[in-house]
């Protein structure tokens, strides 16, 4: 193809195995950059990250040579290998297999955005099974409930 014109947003939510609260204010942003670092490197782009001590939230536009499975697996396991070379927690990190991802238009962007931005005021009235199952729905997505969180 000659002349490929796309934009496609995907909104990913990543969990920590085990919902474990191992994201610590303390070395977050440093992993954000990381995973940003992981993004750029892919020839993609990072509009927002952010997220709890328990899951990360990424607004990412993609450009569609884009393999999501493969950019996800590199996120997950770069990210997993770095946290745990940093000493960031005792034992060892890791993510919970799989990840959501919901396509969204380029008019949606903003409030997604300002979603991702207040997970901290978001998060003292829904948890995170709450908020997952809830965009599972809105997306009308099969799932099984025991599958969702190990």
């Amino acid at each position: 193809m000659d002349k490929v014109y796309t934009q496609i947003y995907c909104h990913i939510l990543i969990i920590v195995h085990g919902i474990f609260q191992l994201i610590s204010n303390s070395w977050k942003d440093e992993l954000y950059k990381y995973i940003a670092g992981i993004i750029s490197n892919q020839g993609q782009k990072l509009i927002i990250i952010n997220g709890m001590p328990d899951h990360v939230h990424l607004l990412i536009g993609m450009k569609a040579n884009c393999n999501l499975s493969d950019l996800m697996r590199d996120i997950k396991g770069s990210s997993t290998k770095w946290i745990n070379r940093k000493g960031f927690i005792d034992g060892k990190f890791k993510w919970q297999s799989g990840f959501g991802a919901f396509t969204k238009g380029h008019s949606e962007i903003s409030i997604i955005a300002n979603y991702i931005k207040s997970q901290e005021r978001l998060h003292k009235n829904i948890s995170l099974k709450e908020e997952y199952i809830g965009m599972l729905k809105e997306y009308d997505v099969d799932y099984k409930e025991e599958y969702l969180f190990n």
